[in-house]
């Protein structure tokens, strides 16, 4: 297994607001890929998520899928798209994160929101890869199909459809986003605000010129949003990230009345400071 640095443009070396920032990350995949052929040897895939949730709600750079698949198919491999957390519609824009990189994988793994909760997953893949496994390899899931998960997935489709949750992710998010902003604004602890939709995450600092992470802060103010009533969490390499990641009936109410709580709960911690 080979791990390509994470396409981040607010932590990383190549920053937002560098139009080869895509590119330049996408060429220490390529690196890898000329490694292990100067060995002698293969790669079989490359996998990522679409949106790196726990890697902290990263948001790739333009252009950064498109030229790593380009470097890994040309390297005799396939593409995986892990669109477990941000896919059916939670980023406003597009239904699957993939399309927010104007690419499309070889194949696509999907997990729990497939099923609202019914333990459900899925895997998608092109003719010419399911038809590989008609070589007498024995595949047997005794839970592969079931027709009560297959009913779970479909009612789960036809909600999203019917209730236009994609066209509300974008909408509520969108306002989500824009009072963060003004958080981020007034509170120096707040060094970024990023994400799509019902995907975004809040990137504690310490420093906004060193972009020193502010992990203890991060998880003092996530437990006293646990005492406020509002469950979230961190990720992130240093755990200072808030991820926000509601289910896709979040309203602006309820994106009120967080803003509203978060903005107390950072008055309490600068006073401590």
């Amino acid at each position: 297994m080979h791990v390509a640095p994470i396409a981040d443009d607010y932590r990383g070396p190549y920053r937002r607001g560098d139009a080869q920032a895509g590119a330049k990350y996408a060429g220490h995949v390529g690196e890898i890929l000329e490694r292990v052929r100067d060995e002698g040897r293969g790669v079989a895939a490359y996998i990522a998520e679409t949106l790196p949730s726990v890697g902290g709600q990263i948001v790739f750079p333009p252009n950064y899928l498109a030229e790593v698949y380009r470097r890994v198919r040309a390297a005799g491999a396939v593409c995986i798209a892990d669109e477990v957390q941000v896919g059916f519609g939670r980023l406003g824009t597009h239904f699957w994160g993939f399309e927010t990189q104007g690419v499309v994988p070889d194949i696509v793994v999907l997990g729990k929101p497939i099923g609202n909760a019914f333990p459900l997953s899925a895997v998608i893949t092109t003719p010419e890869i399911a038809a590989s496994f008609a070589n007498g390899m024995e595949f047997f899931s005794t839970f592969g199909g079931n027709p009560v998960a297959c009913a779970a997935g479909l009612a789960v489709l036809d909600v999203l459809r019917d209730e236009g949750l994609q066209e509300r992710a974008l909408r509520v998010g969108k306002y989500w986003m824009t009072e963060l902003k003004k958080l981020q604004d007034c509170h120096r602890l707040v060094g970024d605000v990023r994400g799509s939709g019902l995907f975004l995450g809040i990137d504690l600092v310490r420093d906004r010129e060193t972009r020193e992470p502010a992990t203890e802060e991060a998880d003092y103010v996530v437990n006293r949003l646990r005492e406020c009533g509002i469950l979230g969490g961190t990720d992130g390499p240093h755990h200072n990230v808030i991820k926000l990641r509601p289910p896709l009936v979040f309203s602006e109410l309820d994106a009120d009345l967080f803003v509203t709580t978060l903005e107390s709960i950072l008055q309490e911690d600068a006073a401590q400071a």
